[in-house]
């Protein structure tokens, strides 16, 4: 009479959905001897589904939370919650009070204790962000977030930013100084690094800051933090300043020898990168008899038309001087 019961009171009160049908054979019920059990996901009891008999107590259960009814829904769910990041100001590592109005069971709860469930939100947030260094990060990686739809940047150049910014925080280096012109900053940098051709000039824009500030800061940052910035790839100026002004491939490939001959002979060093891209594109265009004006290839790498003009000259002398034929750049 027990048995039977027990196993009417759990056919009352228990969900059919939380309710888990498993065939094993290691499991026998003592009192029917058949394997065919049910387990109980809130109690975390099995119970024979013959005979009703609870042959587990609280046992320790180990598969996911959650129910899955196809292989789509299996790897789209996971136990986990997202990755931990340097781009937030806790590290992805705090808990998140939901806005529902519903307990785990999905039962809706009282007036009251939705009045204490909002009330633990806001001191949740509060605790977040207690630190002065915390409400610091939580600002500027908001920023960075931001930041990062505007230039188009990647997930790995945004942990490297944060990293930077952390470091530069923890040497006070933001003190007194403003947080987009320092994130802007952290971001040429992590992008010098990494490789990625983003200028001065295209951070300064979309970080809203002026192009002078963006680069002092840069330079103290660099001289505080003691990074050894590699240089800028003159080929990946050549790419895309040619991709900007539409130039065709014979007329790249031809710059793109040209600045192999130019780097070779020292005679890039010091100019600015995209300039001296945009001057071989203007050379190469004229021997392959490609019509670009200056106008075109200077608005396409963000320099001036007498920046273009003045390299122009410069490397047409320094290549004559140097007796280099133009077949040489062919090869």
């Amino acid at each position: 009479m027990g048995i039977l019961f027990k196993c009417l009171v759990y056919n009352n009160i228990t969900d059919i959905h939380i309710m888990l049908r498993v065939k094993s054979s290691t499991i026998t019920c003592s009192m029917c001897n058949k394997s065919q059990t049910v387990t109980d996901l809130e109690s975390g009891e099995v119970i024979c589904s013959s005979c009703g008999l609870v042959i587990s107590e609280k046992i320790q259960e180990t598969r996911p939370e959650w129910r899955a009814f196809n292989n789509a829904e299996v790897k789209d769910r996971s136990r986990t919650g997202i990755p931990t990041s340097l781009a937030r100001h806790d590290m992805g590592l705090a808990t998140v009070i939901g806005r529902t109005d519903k307990d785990a069971s999905g039962r809706k709860i009282d007036a009251a204790m939705r009045s204490t469930m909002d009330r633990l939100r806001i001191w949740d947030l509060r605790t977040q962000a207690h630190s002065s260094t915390d409400r610091n990060l939580k600002k500027a990686f908001e920023q960075l977030d931001i930041l990062k739809g505007k230039v188009g940047l990647s997930d790995a150049i945004i942990e490297k930013s944060a990293y930077i910014y952390r470091k530069a925080q923890e040497r006070g280096f933001i003190r007194g100084r403003s947080i987009p012109a320092v994130l802007a900053a952290v971001v040429y940098i992590a992008c010098r690094e990494m490789g990625i051709s983003r200028t001065l000039n295209d951070i300064a824009i979309a970080s809203n800051i002026r192009r002078t500030e963006l680069s002092r800061t840069y330079r103290i940052l660099v001289l505080e933090l003691d990074i050894k910035v590699p240089m800028v790839d003159l080929m990946k100026c050549i790419v895309r300043v040619a991709n900007k002004a539409t130039i065709t491939e014979k007329t790249k490939y031809r710059a793109m020898n040209t600045m192999k001959v130019v780097t070779q002979n020292g005679i890039s060093a010091g100019k600015d990168p995209m300039g001296l891209a945009a001057s071989i594109l203007y050379l190469s265009c004229l021997n392959t008899g490609e019509h670009k004006t200056q106008l075109d290839i200077s608005s396409a790498a963000g320099v001036t038309e007498v920046t273009v003009r003045n390299r122009f000259k410069d490397l047409k002398s320094r290549l004559d001087l140097s007796k280099m034929h133009l077949s040489q750049l062919d090869n």
